[in-house]
C-alpha cells in the first residue's frame, strides 16, 4: 500500500499542531507558576539572529495551512500575524487545524505532479506537489515546530520528547 499525499499532509499537520497547542498550554502554565511575564517566553530566541518563539508558531501554522491548500488547488488563507499572547497563538493553531480539517482526501490525493509556485524571500520557487510537500513544506513545518519547542524547553518549560510527539 502506498502513502497518499493526503495521509502524508493534513493528518500529520493537524496532529503536530495539536501537540504544539499542548506545549503552549504547558508554557503558559509555567509562566504563571514561575511568575514569568508571558512576553518573555513569547519573545525568546535560541540565538539573536533567529526568529522569536511567537514567529516560529506563526510560520509553522503558515506551512500547514499553505501546504494543504496548495496541494488541493485551493486558496491559502492569509493570517495577519498579530498574535501577542499564548491564547492568541493557541487560537491561531485551532483555526489552522480547523482549516486543514476542511479538506477531504479526494481533494489532495493525486497532487503529486500538481505544479506549485511560491515566492519566498524574494525568490521564485517551482515544485511538483510531491517535491513541495516532502522537500519544502514538511521540513519547514517541522523546523519551526521543533524550534518553538526548543525555545520553550531552553527557557525551563518542563516538556519532553513525549510532548513533542504526542499520543500515537
Amino acid at each position: 500500500m502506498s502513502l497518499s499525499m493526503y495521509d502524508a499532509s493534513a493528518p500529520r499537520f493537524a496532529r503536530m499542531l495539536r501537540n504544539l497547542d499542548v506545549i503552549l498550554a504547558r508554557a503558559q502554565a509555567h509562566a504563571a507558576a514561575k511568575k514569568i511575564a508571558p512576553e518573555v517566553l513569547l519573545g525568546a530566541r535560541l540565538f539573536p539572529d533567529m526568529l522569536p518563539m511567537i514567529k516560529q508558531v506563526q510560520i509553522a501554522t503558515d506551512h500547514a495551512k499553505g501546504a494543504v491548500a496548495r496541494l488541493a488547488g485551493a486558496e491559502v488563507p492569509r493570517y495577519e500575524d498579530s498574535e501577542q499572547t499564548f491564547d492568541e497563538l493557541r487560537a491561531r493553531i485551532a483555526k489552522t487545524i480547523a482549516f486543514v480539517g476542511t479538506f477531504a482526501a479526494a481533494q489532495v490525493d493525486g497532487s503529486e505532479q500538481r505544479p506549485i509556485a511560491l515566492r519566498v524571500g524574494g525568490k521564485d520557487w517551482s515544485f511538483t506537489g510531491q517535491d513541495y510537500l516532502l522537500g519544502f513544506a514538511l521540513p519547514n513545518f517541522y523546523f519551526h515546530l521543533v524550534t518553538a519547542y526548543n525555545i520553550l524547553r531552553h527557557n525551563g518549560v518542563e516538556i519532553g520528547k513525549g510532548d513533542y510527539l504526542g499520543e500515537p
